[in-house]
């Protein structure tokens, strides 16, 4: 493979696992890639580990705001009435100091009380998930644990009735299963339906206070600044979205490379307390549930010895920094 074979854009080379090739022909010959996209303009693309992080924390230069995360370019239309620009509304699309104000915010509804229970009710739900598939005999993984868990989390979190939390995975699937043939939902008709029903939650919570999460973030305050209730909405959208699908993408890599790696799966059992905190760390290193996110230059500026003008969008593929031998021995081995 060379230069020329290099199609970050097509999804069937992800899914032949054809993209670790094309990123070490890219660390090793073009750290900071060109590439075209269909809708006339194109993107950086940085691979190689010091780089990314380079890029990932310098939010002065390189911004979420302005373009968004996502390779494509927002949308601007709203006249479908099924948009909402998120960019400086979700935490995601936001930079400081935005960022900052929403993260204090949010801050208020995870106190350590709050996190305890959650840490309380976790541990009680995971139990009762594995002991629900034991009894079945056999189950899919991914539906009956990897998505089971993460949901319940959620819905836990936000205060969602757990009868409810089915429609969290509805609309979690429609919002980011848009090129999986698998999900046919309308990504726009999901967010709306989303905000409408996180809506309505915050609203209960305002005339009948719970001791959960949304109650705490609908009355979150600092010096008479208050969330809106859009920007509950969408934290709602962010937590069921990238909290959801996150969380269950790294587990079942995580238990694939498990099963496929026998000698791994047999030396975390042998002593757990001494090596989950590793074994965590490198699911997440292996599976990388979050492939890449797009920044947009803010000024002119240069990256590797390349100028880059104000207005570019560069891509930060962690799933190839993950794999970077200047950093990680046999980084093709878990």
């Amino acid at each position: 493979m060379d230069l020329t074979d290099i199609d970050l854009l097509d999804a069937d080379r992800f899914v032949r696992m054809e993209h670790h090739e094309m990123f070490k022909v890219l660390r090793d010959q073009s750290p900071l890639f060109w590439h075209d996209h269909p809708d006339g303009g194109g993107f950086w693309n940085v691979v190689r580990h010091g780089d990314v992080r380079t890029v990932n924390r310098d939010n002065e230069l390189y911004s979420s705001e302005i373009g968004g995360i996502s390779i494509a370019n927002p949308r601007v239309d709203h006249e479908d009435g099924k948009f909402v620009d998120q960019r400086g509304l979700n935490m995601l699309y936001t930079d400081p100091p935005k960022h900052t104000r929403y993260r204090r915010l949010v801050s208020k509804g995870f106190t350590p009380r709050m996190i305890s229970l959650l840490e309380q009710f976790l541990a009680h739900r995971t139990t009762l998930i594995v002991d629900n598939v034991i009894e079945s005999g056999s189950a899919d993984f991914v539906e009956k644990l990897a998505a089971e868990l993460p949901l319940q989390a959620i819905a836990e979190i936000m205060g969602v009735p757990q009868e409810d939390r089915h429609l969290l995975f509805k609309w979690s699937n429609d919002l980011i299963g848009i090129d999986d043939p698998e999900y046919e939902g309308d990504p726009g008709v999901a967010a709306m339906e989303l905000y409408a029903y996180a809506h309505q939650l915050a609203a209960d919570r305002g005339i009948d206070p719970q001791d959960d999460i949304m109650t705490k973030l609908v009355n979150a305050e600092i010096n008479g600044d208050r969330l809106t209730e859009l920007e509950i909405d969408v934290f709602m959208l962010l937590l069921s979205v990238a909290g959801n699908e996150t969380t269950r993408n790294a587990t079942a890599h995580g238990m694939h490379a498990l099963l496929t790696h026998p000698e791994q799966f047999t030396l975390l059992k042998s002593d757990p307390d001494r090596y989950l905190d590793t074994a965590v760390d490198e699911i997440i290193r292996w599976a990388s549930p979050v492939l890449h996110f797009r920044r947009t230059t803010t000024a002119d500026t240069e990256l590797l010895g390349q100028e880059i003008p104000k207005d570019t969008r560069v891509v930060i593929w962690y799933i190839s920094a993950n794999r970077d031998s200047d950093v990680f021995v046999d980084p093709f081995t878990f």
